[in-house]
């Protein structure tokens, strides 16, 4: 985990807190010993109509788009979500990894339908179990 709570880990005395923080977390994974990463998100947007999970992946490790289809595959097994991953460009944080890894927006907080799921926690257990199932299949 590189953060465990809603702040940022930015250098101290920084000019830019923004840019270092998105540079040292980067860095952490990028030096860190993990097999890959999955950074877990809650979506907002202007207009409620937006709703549902979405998974995201770069070009920048070859294998992200194989990991993104196994997690795909997963939740349209599990939770019946048929949303195909998309690739993810020009994003400051997720072009500097060089780890596998994907960005998981699990639904949408301006989505009421979305937000009441993902305050249940039964829906969230779901959501993890899904996750760690992917990965298992995909580390097999």
């Amino acid at each position: 985990m590189t953060r465990q709570g809603d702040y940022d880990i930015s250098e101290i005395n920084t000019q830019n807190h923004k840019k270092s923080d998105l540079e040292t977390r980067a860095r952490l994974i990028n030096e860190s010993n993990c097999d890959l990463y999955i950074s877990i998100h809650l979506n907002s947007d202007q207009s409620p109509t937006w709703n549902g999970l979405q998974i995201f992946y770069t070009t920048k490790n070859k294998n992200n788009k194989t990991l993104a289809e196994q997690v795909e595959l997963q939740f349209k097994k599990d939770l019946n979500i048929d949303r195909k991953s998309k690739i993810l460009k020009n994003m400051y944080l997720f072009d500097r990894i060089t780890k596998p890894g994907l960005l998981i927006e699990v639904g949408f907080l301006s989505n009421a339908n979305d937000r009441y799921k993902l305050q249940q926690e039964e829906y969230q257990k779901k959501v993890a179990t899904t996750i760690k199932k992917s990965l298992i299949n995909y580390f097999k």
